[in-house]
């Protein structure tokens, strides 16, 4: 059974439960791309909230690149898991060409998408972090932990879908969770959606320009 018809629904749903955090002056949504941005597009519309995107890139270990051990993310931010690494015996050395290849990708996605507007001041601001889904929840918990460096007042991570334990884990990391649904068995966040097709770089862009609210007008 599918729980929402494509990502701007399960936007729009999310939204509803972000009410609170409508035409405040300290709220901005960020975005994973590329298909958390139909679902903050709506988030930030409804909340009346800037829209911008945190572009993260999963460092995984050299023989098997699914498993995170760290990530780089928009801004400059970067957090590796040092326990994880000691115990699979991976030093920053060893890790340097994955870092420079997913260095490459992060800046070729930041130059497209943020077109040389600098990353924003998150200092004291409430931040929602917002994707599609979330499976294991492994690549949110490092972009949490980088965005954490730049002093956000608070972070809320907000989701359409997403499985119980990786709530769970992030439950411990943020100051919220929101979630319309956590189904169980999870299969996979695709499962849940009528239309689940990859998002454009072209969509993104768009949905950027029109998400842009000016500060004079928060």
């Amino acid at each position: 059974m599918r729980l929402f018809r494509n990502r701007s629904e399960a936007g729009r749903r999310l939204a509803a439960q972000l009410s609170e955090f409508a035409g405040r002056t300290d709220v901005i949504v960020l975005a994973l791309p590329k298909g958390g941005v139909p679902v903050a597009a709506e988030v930030s519309s409804a909340l009346g909230a800037p829209l911008d995107v945190l572009v993260v890139r999963k460092i995984g270990v050299p023989w098997q690149p699914e498993f995170a051990v760290g990530a780089i993310a928009s801004g400059g931010m970067m957090v590796l898991d040092t326990e994880t690494m000691n115990e699979l015996g991976l030093t920053r050395a060893s890790l340097d060409p994955i870092l420079v290849a997913e260095q490459r990708e992060l800046m070729r996605r930041e130059s497209l998408y943020r077109g040389g507007r600098p990353f924003p001041t998150l200092e004291g601001q409430v931040v929602i972090v917002v994707d599609d889904g979330l499976a294991t929840g492994a690549t949110m918990q490092a972009a949490v932990a980088a965005l954490r460096t730049r002093g956000p007042a608070l972070v809320v991570v907000a989701v359409p879908v997403a499985s119980r334990s990786a709530c769970a884990m992030l439950d411990r990391v943020v100051d919220r969770v929101v979630c319309v649904a956590t189904p169980e068995p999870f299969y996979g966040v695709g499962v849940w959606y009528d239309d689940f097709d990859q998002t454009t770089d072209e969509e993104v862009l768009s949905l950027l320009a029109h998400g842009e609210v000016p500060l004079a007008a928060r």
